[in-house]
């Protein structure tokens, strides 16, 4: 009798941790349900964007905003589950992922120099509207002003990896009219050199190819085996780390960056609901960088497409004009 009735409160307990047990892991499914939902969302909000917009200042930002979102909620999950993440085969999974973030800092240090450059050339810009200004009659002194300042953003704009780069020095030579002081070839590049080098703050050797190749190594779909080991977890983790590596290779598309090859073989599971968009965002940017006129630029970014188009005009205007003016050019 003692024993059926031991042994019919162990089953009745039993029971009952089971149930709760069965409700946790409930809980934690629809919660992992739900990221990868918001996921697919914040993805499919990103790829409707119009081909006119689309790799533009705001588009850049809405990329930013879905990556910070989607980090919070990830964050979020682990902090909820923390007792399961200090256990393998998580713990290891946690850490891969913390040591990708690590290195997307880079990236980021590298994307931030970008930035800088960017508003390097808007000075130059506002440098031209300046010497330029309709207000005022335009003398030979405004006019070599701005003509300065167009081959300097001309300078800045060249890609250092790209075939452009070969042609800095007799950029320079062929408008050493416009300078003060006549400089040879060798100054010419030592400027360029010296603008390319400013305020950057990652080392002259490191790659942004390859920071990206190294925060996609061994980035593949979790094995069944660690499926069931971490409840689900390992799919969200696999999730946070393609959104971070698909972001940081996005900003390398589109903001100037050194060494910024885009050959990275990203691919994800196509059965995943956040997967096509993704992956057509993807493809879409590739495609952008293939066109003939961005093949060899310093950044797929859509404003500095249009900073290009501005330059290129203005420069062939300037190229056009002789002093002293005549009236019908003035």
């Amino acid at each position: 009798m003692r024993f059926a009735t031991k042994y019919k409160g162990s089953s009745i307990l039993n029971l009952r941790a089971t149930q709760v047990h069965s409700m946790q892991y409930s809980s934690l499914d629809k919660e992992l349900d739900l990221f990868q939902k918001h996921v697919s969302d914040r993805f499919n909000e990103l790829s409707s964007i119009s081909n006119d917009n689309f790799l533009s200042l705001s588009w850049v930002r809405k990329l930013l905003d879905t990556f910070l979102c989607c980090q919070e909620e990830f964050k979020m999950i682990l902090h909820n589950h923390r007792s399961m993440v200090s256990k393998p085969p998580l713990d290891r999974l946690v850490n891969d992922f913390y040591e990708r973030s690590v290195k997307a800092l880079d990236v980021c240090n590298a994307i931030r120099d970008g930035v800088e450059q960017i508003r390097q050339w808007k000075k130059s810009l506002e440098i031209v509207l300046c010497a330029l200004d309709h207000k005022r009659i335009i003398g030979e002194g405004q006019f070599r002003r701005a003509k300065k300042a167009l081959v300097d953003l001309e300078i800045g704009m060249i890609d250092a990896s790209s075939k452009d780069s070969n042609n800095v020095s007799s950029f320079g030579n062929r408008n050493r009219s416009f300078s003060r002081n006549n400089v040879s070839k060798d100054k010419d590049s030592s400027q360029f050199g010296h603008f390319r080098s400013l305020s950057w703050s990652v080392s002259r050797n490191w790659s942004a190819a390859k920071q990206l190749q190294a925060l996609g190594t061994n980035l593949c779909f979790p094995k069944s085996n660690e499926l069931v080991a971490t409840n689900g977890l390992a799919l969200t983790i696999y999730a946070m780390s393609s959104i971070l590596l698909f972001t940081m290779w996005s900003l390398v598309a589109a903001i100037p960056c050194q060494d910024r090859g885009l050959h990275l073989n990203f691919s994800v599971l196509r059965q995943l609901q956040w997967a096509a968009p993704m992956m057509s965002l993807h493809e879409r940017i590739l495609e952008k960088s293939k066109k003939r006129e961005r093949k060899n630029c310093c950044g797929l970014l859509k404003e500095i497409q249009e900073i290009e188009k501005c330059a290129r005009g203005m420069n062939e205007l300037a190229d056009s004009l002789e002093f002293p003016l005549s009236y019908t050019k003035f």
